[in-house]
């Protein structure tokens, strides 16, 4: 299948938020570790966009690279898996975008939508706070007080 010049497509979304790092971190030290903490730097850097006073045009490239970050984190904090959404199904139409990420339980949800409703409305569509309120993450493997991991998993203690 050809590619469409300028298409977003979830196998290059990976590459798309590596190349943002690289280019964000390349004049400043901005700690873009792909983490959940680290979605309060995206925030920050939302923030200046806005400050900037530019439109959502003019900084396109920029809220593409800031989505395919959070996005990222998502793949990699919460388990998630970039999709495409063929131009028929429902959600490319609600969320204005080719791709979506897919959470262990299935739902879709809408990392580069997200940064630019940041981008439009502000601190109120927080990325950071969209990491911890989304449904259907993997669960987080916690220590009990016997040293096993939940779920059964020893952990290795004497």
């Amino acid at each position: 299948m050809e590619r469409e010049s300028g298409r977003l497509y979830a196998a290059d979304m990976g590459r798309l938020a590596s190349e943002f790092v690289e280019h964000a971190t390349a004049r400043a030290r901005l700690p873009l570790d792909y983490s959940a903490a680290s979605l309060r730097i995206v925030d920050r850097l939302i923030d200046g966009l806005r400050r900037g006073g530019s439109g959502r045009e003019q900084v396109s490239g920029a809220l593409v690279g800031l989505g395919a970050y959070v996005g990222e984190v998502l793949v990699r904090e919460a388990g998630a898996v970039w999709v495409d959404l063929p131009p028929e199904h429902f959600l490319r139409t609600v969320f204005s975008q080719p791709v979506g990420v897919r959470m262990p339980d299935g739902r879709v949800w809408n990392p580069l939508g997200r940064t630019v409703n940041r981008f439009e409305v502000g601190a109120e569509e927080s990325v950071g706070t969209y990491f911890l309120t989304l449904h259907g993450r993997r669960p987080r493997r916690t220590i009990s007080r016997l040293g096993s991991v939940a779920g059964g998993v020893p952990t290795g203690a004497c």
